[in-house]
């Protein structure tokens, strides 16, 4: 099956996010905190919390770290407010980029963005003038190894009701409608599958290619958003030319 790979941008993530697990780590904390705000802190009744507890566990986050965040985030424990902002603007290049902060101070961030966006060439704009060329979608990535049956996960991943299949050279991606993503990636977990990642994202309908003049200057501005404290997730329709190794 075709759609929308995804995978060269989570790889080039993940090879930074291992180098910098400790603000990995905050990052879904933060999300942890807000799901456990707005639904309670019991994953049975709290999809949402039970997904970024997924999340937390793909990646690795101890489970003491995972329950002092649903405590804080219940009320439990002394925490901070966390609201959630998505800027969306350009990148060089005419790269379409949004940016979802989670923070306790809206207008630091909105100042970081601006300054982020003008420093390194891209244009900041204004709200939906980059979010109709993507759609919200549940992604699971499952890492190819010999174990893993190539038309068997396929099988199974569109039996628990998985849009999409796409057979990567390192990854199998799963890709599910949001209202899906729970049931599916909970099936897949019932049958033993382990994710590198399983979240709720931004897939961009359309790529546009960057060329090699002008792809460190994009990469640089991704770059800086994505290691900026206030910055939850950065999603963006780069296509990066193959020769590129940013």
């Amino acid at each position: 099956m075709s759609g929308h790979s995804k995978w060269h941008n989570i790889q080039a993530k993940k090879g930074k996010n291992d180098a910098k697990k400790g603000k990995i780590f905050t990052k879904i904390g933060r999300e942890i905190i807000l799901a456990a705000r707005d639904g309670g802190s019991n994953p049975e009744t709290n999809s949402k919390l039970r997904d970024v507890i997924a999340k937390a566990k793909a990646a690795n986050m101890p489970n003491d770290t995972v329950e002092r965040a649903i405590k804080k985030g219940a009320g439990e424990l002394e925490g901070i407010n966390y609201e959630e902002i998505v800027y969306e603007g350009y990148a060089p290049g005419g790269v379409a980029v949004m940016v979802k902060f989670l923070t306790d101070n809206r207008n630091r961030s909105a100042a970081s963005a601006r300054h982020i966006f003008d420093k390194y060439g891209g244009n900041l704009g204004a709200n939906g003038c980059v979010s109709y060329m993507f759609q919200r979608k549940g992604q699971i990535v499952i890492e190819r190894t010999e174990e893993i049956d190539e038309d068997e996960l396929m099988m199974q991943a569109l039996e628990a009701g998985a849009e999409d299949f796409n057979a990567e050279e390192e990854v199998f991606e799963i890709v599910t409608d949001p209202a899906d993503f729970s049931s599916v990636r909970e099936e897949l977990e019932r049958l033993g599958y382990s994710f590198i990642e399983a979240d709720l994202t931004m897939i961009p309908d359309v790529m546009t290619a960057v060329d090699m003049e002008t792809a460190p200057q994009t990469q640089k501005l991704l770059d800086m958003l994505e290691d900026d404290d206030d910055v939850q997730d950065v999603y963006h329709n780069a296509e990066f030319p193959e020769e590129w190794e940013g």
